[in-house]
Formats: C-alpha cells, sequence, structure tokens
C-alpha cells in the first residue's frame, strides 16, 4: 500500500534547533529539519553549509551543542550509530562499506550480534529484495557485481537492520545514468511501501526528479523548504549559492601539436597475476582534456597509479614531453610536471590533522616555493598557501587551521590549487568535482579551463558525464581493463556514452 506523506501523524524525523561547532567553525546553527513519513526528503546546499555534520548528527556519528531530535514524534539521543539503528534510522554512505571477498550475504549480516542462522537469513534477504525490487542474489561474491549492485546491497544492509529512514549520501555519484534510473525505481518502492528517504546530493535535475520536498541549507543554517514540483534547478542553485547554475562546457580548441603524454600498448597486473590493464593506448597534447569514462573499477584507478608511477607496470612505455619515464619513481615523475588529484582527497591528497601550510608542501616539497635547498621554507609554503586561499576561495580563518576543520569542497579546492601550482606539463585530474557544491564546482572547472588554455594537458577520470561531456576533447571509454571506444564529446550524448561504458554498445578501440 502506498503511504501517503501528507497524511495526518508525527514527522518521520524532525531536528529542532541544531546547533553544532568545532574549533574555529560552525558547521550547524539553529537548523531545522522535518521529514514526513513515507516521502523521499532531499537536503541540497553547498560545500560548508552543514549538510554531512547534520546527517552524521542524525546517525549518531556526532552529538549536537545544543537542538532536539525526535522520531515518529518521540525525542531521541543518539550516543552511535548503534542507537540510530535501533529507532529505524539507516545510513548508506557516499563510500560502500562492504568485503569484496564475501558474498552478499555475509555482508549484509556481517557485525550483528546474536547467533547466525544462515538459512534464516538468506530468507529474509530473498523476502527483503523481492519486496523491494532490489533483485539481490545473496550467494554471489561482492567482487563479482557492478557498482550500482553494491549500493542495492548496501541499502539491503540497512533494510535487514530494520531501517524505516534511509539516509543516502551522494548516491548517484558513481552510478551510470541506467543504473540512476534502477536506483530511483527503487526509490520509489521503498517509498511505496512506508518507508521515508533522506537524499543528500549536489546533482540539482536530480533533487527535483526523485524528492517530493526540498531542504535547502546555506551556511550551517535552514535557508526554506519546498516542493519538489514548484522549484527549477536554476531556483536551487539561486537558493543554495545566490548564483546560476554553473556548466561544464568548453567552447573553443586549444588543443596544440606537440604531444604531453604518450601511453603505448600498457598492461598492468594484480600480484596474482590477472589483468588489470591490457594494451591501453592513448596521447594527450599540450593544451588538451582526454576524458577517461568508465563504470568505477574498470582499470581506471589502475592507469592512474600506473601513470603516477605508484604502480609497477607490466608491458609498455609511457612517455611525458617526449622523454621515456616509464622506469621512473613517483617522485621524478612529480618533479618532472605531473599534477595529481586525487579520486580521495582526505585519504590520498591531504594530512588532515596537519595545517594548510603543511598540506601546501604535499608532493612538492623538493621545488620552490615549499623548499630552498635542501630544506622545507615554512615562510615560502605559508605565503604561497595564503595565495591559494585567496585565488580559489578556500573558506578558512587562517592557513594554520588543519585540513579537517574545511569542508570537503574547500578541502578540494586547496588540493586544486596545489596541483596547478608550479606550472605542470600534465594534470591526471580524477573526479576533481565529487562531493562538492555547485559554486566549487564552478571554481574547479573555471581553473581547469584556464589551464588548459594555457597549454596543460589533463587526463580527466570523472564518473560526472556532464563534465566529461563538457569538459574533454576527446573521450575514451574504459571496459574492463581495455579502451574499448573513442568518442566525440561533442556529438554523443549521455544515454550512449553510458551503453559504451556498460558493453551494450561496442566500437572498434583506436588509440
Amino acid at each position: 500500500m502506498t503511504a501517503d506523506p501528507t497524511a495526518p501523524g508525527p514527522p518521520a524525523v524532525e531536528l529542532r534547533g541544531i546547533t553544532k561547532t568545532f574549533p574555529g567553525v560552525v558547521a550547524n546553527h539553529d537548523v531545522d529539519l522535518e521529514v514526513r513519513a513515507g516521502e523521499v526528503h532531499a537536503v541540497c546546499g553547498e560545500n560548508g553549509a552543514g549538510k554531512s555534520t547534520l546527517m552524521k548528527i542524525l546517525y549518531g556519528m556526532q552529538r549536537p551543542d545544543s537542538g532536539t531530535i525526535a522520531v515518529r514524534g518521540e525525542q531521541v539521543k543518539f550516543r552511535s550509530p548503534a542507537d540510530a539503528i535501533k529507532s529505524g534510522i539507516g545510513m548508506v554512505h557516499q563510500h560502500f562499506m562492504l568485503a569484496d571477498n564475501l558474498t552478499v550475504l555475509e555482508n549484509v549480516v556481517l557485525g550483528l550480534p546474536g547467533r547466525f542462522d544462515p538459512a534464516a537469513a538468506r530468507t529474509r534477504i530473498g523476502e527483503l529484495s523481492a519486496r523491494y525490487g532490489l533483485g539481490v542474489d545473496p550467494d554471489r561474491l561482492v567482487e563479482q557485481l557492478g557498482v550500482g549492485e553494491r549500493q542495492r546491497i548496501e541499502i539491503l544492509k540497512v533494510l535487514y537492520r530494520g531501517a524505516r529512514v534511509i539516509i543516502l549520501d551522494e548516491p548517484t555519484a558513481v552510478l551510470v545514468p541506467q543504473e540512476v534510473d534502477e536506483l530511483f525505481g527503487n526509490l520509489a518502492g521503498l517509498r511505496a511501501e512506508g518507508l521515508t528517504v533522506l537524499f543528500i546530493s549536489h546533482k540539482l535535475d536530480e533533487v527535483i526528479r526523485v524528492a517530493d520536498r526540498i531542504t535547502v541549507l546555506r551556511q550551517g543554517t535552514t535557508v526554506t523548504t519546498v516542493e519538489a514540483g514548484s522549484v527549477t534547478t536554476a531556483q536551487l542553485a539561486h537558493l543554495m549559492v545566490g548564483g546560476d547554475l554553473p556548466t561544464p562546457e568548453t567552447r573553443e580548441s586549444t588543443v596544440r601539436d606537440e604531444v604531453t603524454l604518450g601511453v603505448r600498448d600498457l598492461s598492468v597486473r594484480s600480484d596474482a597475476g590477472r589483468d588489470l590493464l591490457s594494451g591501453v593506448g592513448l596521447s594527450i597534447r599540450a593544451g588538451e582534456v582526454v576524458g577517461i569514462a568508465g563504470v568505477e573499477g574498470n582499470g581506471q584507478a589502475e592507469l592512474v597509479e600506473a601513470l603516477l608511477g605508484t604502480r609497477p607496470i607490466a608491458t609498455g612505455a609511457v612517455t611525458l614531453a617526449g622523454e621515456d619515464i616509464t622506469a621512473w619513481p613517483t617522485s621524478r615523475r612529480r618533479e618532472a610536471g605531473i599534477g595529481y588529484i586525487p579520486e580521495d582527497r582526505q585519504r590520498q591528497g591531504l594530512l588532515l590533522t596537519q595545517p594548510l601550510w603543511e598540506n601546501r608542501i604535499l608532493g612538492h616539497q623538493t621545488r620552490p616555493p615549499s623548499s630552498r635547498g635542501v630544506f622545507i621554507s615554512r615562510r615560502g609554503a605559508r605565503k604561497d598557501t595564503e595565495r591559494i586561499v585567496a585565488e580559489f576561495g578556500v573558506k578558512t580563518p587562517g592557513v594554520d587551521v588543519p585540513a579537517f576543520a574545511l569542508s570537503g569542497g574547500n578541502q578540494q579546492k586547496l588540493v586544486v590549487g596545489r596541483e596547478l601550482s608550479g606550472s605542470p606539463k600534465l594534470l591526471v585530474a580524477a573526479h576533481p568535482t565529487r562531493g562538492v557544491d555547485v559554486g566549487a564546482q564552478a571554481l574547479i572547472w573555471d581553473k581547469l579551463r584556464d589551464a588548459r588554455a594555457a597549454g596543460l594537458a589533463v587526463l580527466l577520470v570523472s564518473a560526472d558525464l556532464e563534465e566529461l561531456l563538457g569538459l574533454s576533447d576527446t573521450l575514451k571509454v574504459m571496459l574492463r581493463g581495455r579502451i574499448v571506444a573513442t568518442l566525440d564529446p561533442a556529438t554523443v550524448t549521455p544515454a550512449e556514452l553510458g551503453e559504451y561504458m556498460t558493453g551494450v554498445a561496442t566500437q572498434e578501440a583506436t588509440p
């Protein structure tokens, strides 16, 4: 029976006057959020607006300094996620928390207290999968599954634990269009069964498409709650950041003749000898952006690691500005002019407990302004960090603030500013705008376009198809460790690109 979110009764979740501060940062200030039972409720806002902190408070990962939380009309105080789960609140994180070497069934029950009954668990998983249209096979290994299937397992995990309110954090960030459609179908099934969904996203067109209502946060507090059918993406963007919705469109070509990066017959193998990359070839000229499209897990990460020198190359060669760098260590490649925006800024791009000026030094410790001869230059690093903060709009009280105190978008702007410093020849950009708001996204796109116009060669790996189509001069599609198609971003549609990414469409690969 379909639930009616307008029917009388207590809200599924109600937060009133939530305030949370960290040293030097007010994350939430007097935030109000009311979520009706049986609705899909989106929460939008730029990075630093307080979305993540608010969801962590609701899920018991953090405690508010003040304010109240009520679940189905009863006031609660969560000391941990276990308390939130007991109250029927589950969270599916942006980065999946699954063990690849275990089956679906084993992942679903992992960490649950009490005695494990495999037969009962299999029956329960089958019932939930059928009821909510998840299409999950409990006996398959997770490593055999695609990204969309993994996400459905995460949803199944919280349903198995009795969740009636499900928080989805950036759920479409790694999905191709067909998988987004499947997810939205699953959400319709959850809603029809009376479950409540909190949908956190920066993709405003998807928010309007899937949500019943939308709450906008700005600078840590509630701006408004609107009916999804009553606003446009442009109006939402104005509510969030006070400006227009940015687009990644690149109009004029800046491609030059000289080849900056050359990759020939590149193969990479796992420790067990399995091919992770096979026969990959591509070239990037100065002033050119070559986009790499593909469902995550099809060799993009291994390609990036091989180019950076952090993963051994089995066969093939890599050249930078005509010089063979195949055997060079990572440090020498970086010194030769390779910039790197990692896909996970917190794990691979920053030392979260260290101040911003020390993070400016990472990967640049042998070059000015971070060094003077063989010594680190604190003065030079601090001064250049102040330049990056000003030029890239990093919101921070100062350069001595630890990196963890910045929002995700401001952390990303710091990393991008660092990697575009020093006039690199090649920028390897892995998901450069993942998990950032429209304002930070626009700034990063502008900086990449400016650097491209100045002659920078860019390898762009992204799960954002709009970003790939808008910024790239050429598109390569990766599937199972191979380049299976070369496409013109000016003519291919997102749906067509998705077909190549999933193997539905094929093409004779071209270098």
